[in-house]
């Protein structure tokens, strides 16, 4: 028995949930309305490969929120996607932003907010493990359905429930950057300033792991900047995200087709009951299939013509106006990092011209060191000359014609020279002329 389209892109009703999977529980409400969900309980498989996820679903009719447990192959199969798109939203992997077009969904991966998003419905992912777990994470998906609740509320204008639930998303994410891009630039300008009049590790390591910080965060902007900017190059991705209009024209398609089957059928059985001739048979059979296949072929080329008939200049301004946030977020940290970059340099030249100062200072003491030592040693030496000169002098002494006198008169001028020059050292070091 063939379903119709729209059931097919809805998650299973209480009724279908209850009669197909037999007990079922009921879910915890979601913040921002709705009563509490009913989860899908499928039996005998794993948390990481295809166990149940708790989702937040938001009605884009009513706006109302409920929470909801479904598993990954009930996704699939409902909304079509494959599992590697879904796999990007598993909180047990780290996948850098993405934004995928898909037939009948819009796939965002946002810093906090992964979310499916369809014609009828969005399905925000509130599990504890995504974005680290915490609180912070759950505050997010709550200010998100709150925020899409207010705008389905408060809608002016007539644009399409994706891009309304796109808008918040990237809204959100946009915010949450230039959010932390603003408390790190509060963190790194004094550090900065302190460091270039205090060189010291302290500071060091403290801007060591600041630069980490603005490089990973850097990173991250980088990416939700160009996944904004290759949806914008792509015109074929842009038309693909027009999901209303796609389930519109595919509605009016099936209605159509199933007009032209009717018509057959009525014909069909007005030939059985009235007698027809051989000649004539033929060529309304033949009629008929030509309908049919004209139809068939219709609905089958429905999807290569979207991207020549929609017009993306709607989802091409969204999207140009947080292009112009996030790319403001990136030249902000831009120029703190060309800032981090200026400080390590000044820092560089302050060192080498210190060490190049305190080389030329260590080498001058050294030759002072030992020019002082050299003239006391000189000082040491002269005093032998003195004593050579009294005794050289031409006159009779009674002392040079004792025994021995004159090795007693060399040993005695040894001793006194060395207590002279030991004596000498000991006042330079005292001073500290001399390293200890």
């Amino acid at each position: 028995m063939d379903h119709d389209p729209k059931e097919r892109l809805l998650l299973p009703s209480r009724a279908a949930a209850a009669a197909a999977n037999g007990p079922h529980r009921r879910a915890a409400p979601a913040a921002g309305g709705g009563g509490g969900g009913v989860a899908i309980d499928v039996h005998g498989l794993k948390r990481r490969g295809g166990g149940r996820r708790s989702w937040v679903r938001v009605d884009a009719a009513t706006g109302a929120s409920e929470a909801v447990e479904v598993a990954k192959p009930a996704l699939m199969r409902r909304l079509d996607l494959p599992a590697r798109d879904l796999r990007l939203l598993d909180p047990l992997f780290v996948y850098p932003s993405a934004i995928l077009g898909r037939e009948r969904a819009v796939v965002c991966n946002l810093e906090r907010i992964r979310c499916i998003i369809t014609a009828d419905e969005a399905l925000i992912l509130r599990d504890p493990d995504v974005g680290g777990g915490g609180a912070e994470t759950e505050e997010a998906v709550r200010r998100y359905v709150a925020e899409l609740q207010r705008r389905l509320v408060d809608r002016a204008d007539d644009l399409p429930f994706e891009f309304i639930a796109l808008e918040v998303a990237l809204e959100a994410a946009c915010s949450f950057l230039d959010a932390q891009a603003v408390e790190l630039e509060a963190d790194a300008y004094p550090l900065l300033d302190e460091l270039t009049t205090k060189i010291s590790t302290l500071n060091l390591e403290r801007v060591r792991r600041l630069k980490s910080k603005l490089v990973a965060l850097t990173r991250r902007v980088q990416k939700v900047r160009d996944e904004i900017e290759q949806l914008m190059d792509d015109d074929g991705d842009m038309a693909e995200m027009y999901l209303t209009e796609k389930k519109r024209r595919m509605e009016a398609s099936l209605l159509e087709e199933q007009a032209l089957q009717g018509m057959g059928n009525s014909g069909f059985g007005s030939s059985v009951s009235a007698p027809v001739s051989p000649v004539s048979s033929p060529p309304a059979s033949r009629r008929l299939e030509k309908e049919l296949s004209f139809a068939r072929s219709r609905h089958d080329s429905f999807k290569s013509a979207d991207s020549s008939q929609y017009s993306i200049e709607e989802l091409e301004m969204l999207l140009e106006a947080y292009f112009v946030v996030i790319d403001y977020t990136l030249s902000k940290l831009t120029s703190l990092k060309e800032y981090i970059d200026d400080t390590e340099d000044f820092i560089n030249i302050q060192l080498n011209n210190g060490i190049t100062k305190g080389l030329s200072d260590n080498v001058r003491n050294q030759l002072i060191q030992f020019e002082l030592l050299l003239t006391t040693a000189t000082f040491v030496v002269a005093i032998f000359g003195v004593v050579s000169g009294v005794f050289g002098m031409n006159f009779e002494v009674d002392l040079f014609n004792v025994p021995h006198a004159f090795e007693w008169t060399l040993a005695i001028t040894g001793v006194c020279g060395l207590v002279i020059f030991c004596c000498f050292i000991w006042y330079f070091k005292k001073r500290r002329f001399f390293p200890l």
